[in-house]
């Protein structure tokens, strides 16, 4: 019998590709519907997502630390809660653990 993980809210994770894409379907819209100059958000938008694949952080994700929002959710790390998973996860390599 498997263990049901329990919703938790939205991690900085999941909302920096929700934005994303939200932001690039606004522009593709204000794009068609005006003009083309607002393919400068979608680019913009792009070079954001791969800065946060790269290196895990984006101008976006500043602003949603500061609002409160965590970086993972107990859904985002399985079956553990957030701050006790932290604890079990190993140290990078040529890092000392705390």
């Amino acid at each position: 019998m498997s263990e049901s993980v329990r919703y938790n809210g939205w991690s900085i994770g999941r909302l920096v590709p929700l934005l994303a894409g939200t932001f690039v379907l606004i522009s593709t819209v204000l794009t068609v519907t005006s003009s083309p100059w607002w393919l400068i958000l979608t680019t913009l938008v792009g070079a954001n997502l791969l800065l946060y694949s790269a290196v895990g952080w984006c101008p976006v994700t500043l602003l949603l630390q500061r609002l409160g929002v965590p970086a993972h959710t107990a859904a985002d790390l399985g079956t553990r809660s957030a701050t006790s998973a932290s604890a079990h996860l190993p140290a990078p390599k040529g890092m000392m653990p705390l």
